[in-house]
């Protein structure tokens, strides 16, 4: 390396000679001219590359049918990897251009490491934002969550990075500083707590696919209900149903309890799990008109015969049939339920794949409660709304026809009626 320095500078003392121009091969002319040349060839190697080889590139990648490689084009990944080659060009030829001068010459040269440290970890977060969007694009941060990942990544890059740079200035080993951090592990911990819990978190949280992007998750304790957006090392982003933003740190995901909607948005399926409170007071027996009167109720014309045929051969064998409490008897009430069940069974927003079913809770102080468990065949929220608004209404509109009232509590003005009614009754006549 020495001689090739010397026989350069004796060439270009003797090319100056020729030139009129009286110089030294160890002087500062020289060494100046050679600084020079070699940043007019970083500059000549940074154009062919930029130019030449990464516009040929993107314009392959513009051709191709992927998509994934359009993604590296917009974050810019090959130009940035560009600007490597001029720093590894003057990073070979600067030393030579300054062996006269030792103290500049290896200040300049780990100047130049350092930045081509720099370019380095910059070109590698620009590639690490490119895997992140195209793990966003094909779906791939539903299942796993790739933003904590990317951002880990990140930082462990920046912490080599400040070691190597760190250890390039001082001239030691990056091994001589990487030892040193075992005495600095209780402050990293400390100050760096939510991150490795967050880490931690999100391996368990895609281990066990706890929570994806685009989930409907609800925490109240955080006052979270809404779709996730975005699941990265530290925290989890919710969009409420109000617009509302609410952040979730990641290890909260994992010791405090929360729900996921995922399940029933893959099922295709929502539940209805409503009851109507009937009036104790308004069960009783159906009389013969009340059946000929409900045998002309379409959803019944193939219950009521059934099961009247059933009734009748039960009571057959049933001595003083006439006495009420003897025998077998329908319902008012009990008819309603059928009824119910065969309206539920054509519905056209009712899943027919899941539970249907209409059933008797235990009696309360507010009534009978009737009860639908049963799924629509539309999760959307909105939707979802309207069909079981249009169910109930379609309920309480016709409990009048089996002769039924829905419970409901005295009002000021059923209190008031009251009142004057009794003072009507005590006026005197």
């Amino acid at each position: 390396m020495d001689n090739l320095d010397k026989d350069l500078r004796f060439e270009l003392s003797h090319w100056l000679s020729q030139l009129g121009i009286n110089s030294q091969p160890a002087d500062g002319l020289s060494t100046s001219l050679m600084v020079l040349a070699c940043l007019l060839l970083a500059g000549l190697a940074y154009f062919i590359v930029r130019r030449g080889v990464v516009r040929a590139m993107n314009l392959v990648i513009q051709r191709s049918k992927v998509t994934w490689d359009d993604i590296f084009m917009r974050h810019r990944v090959l130009e940035k990897l560009a600007m490597l080659v001029p720093a590894l060009v003057l990073n070979l030829l600067i030393p030579i251009a300054l062996t006269e001068h030792k103290l500049l010459a290896g200040l300049v040269d780990r100047l130049l490491s350092i930045w081509l440290v720099v370019l380095l970890i910059r070109a590698a977060y620009s590639a690490l934002d490119a895997v992140n969007e195209v793990a966003d694009v094909k779906l791939i941060s539903r299942r796993l969550p790739v933003k904590s990942f990317v951002q880990l990544i990140k930082l462990f890059l920046f912490f080599v990075a400040i070691i190597i740079s760190i250890s390039v200035l001082a001239n030691q080993s990056p091994v001589y500083f990487l030892s040193g951090l075992g005495v600095a592990t209780g402050l990293v911990m400390l100050v760096f707590k939510d991150t490795i819990l967050g880490f931690v978190a999100g391996i368990q949280l895609a281990a066990n696919r706890m929570v994806s992007t685009g989930d409907w998750i609800q925490m109240d304790k955080y006052g979270a209900d809404g779709a996730v957006e975005e699941v990265s090392l530290t925290t989890v982003k919710v969009r409420n149903w109000d617009k509302t933003i609410t952040m979730i740190p990641a290890y909260a995901l994992v010791s405090d309890a929360f729900r996921n909607w995922r399940g029933m948005s893959e099922s295709g399926g929502r539940r209805i799990k409503r009851s109507v409170n009937i009036d104790i007071n308004s069960i009783r027996f159906l009389t013969e008109e009340d059946r000929k009167k409900l045998e002309k109720i379409n959803l019944l014309k193939e219950y009521l015969p059934k099961k009247i045929h059933e009734i009748t051969e039960s009571n057959a064998k049933v001595s003083d049939i006439e006495m009420p409490v003897n025998g077998r008897r329908l319902t008012n009430v009990g008819t309603f339920r059928a009824y119910l069940l065969e309206y539920l069974k054509h519905h056209d927003k009712v899943h027919k794949e899941m539970t249907l079913m209409v059933r008797q809770l235990a009696p309360t102080t507010e009534g009978l409660p009737i009860e639908l468990y049963i799924f629509t065949n539309d999760t959307r929220w909105a939707y979802y709304e309207d069909i079981q608004s249009d169910i109930f209404d379609h309920i309480f509109a016709i409990l009048p026809q089996f002769d039924l009232r829905a419970f409901q509590g005295p009002t000021g003005n059923d209190i008031r009626s009251l009142k004057d009614n009794g003072a009507g009754a005590n006026k005197p006549t």
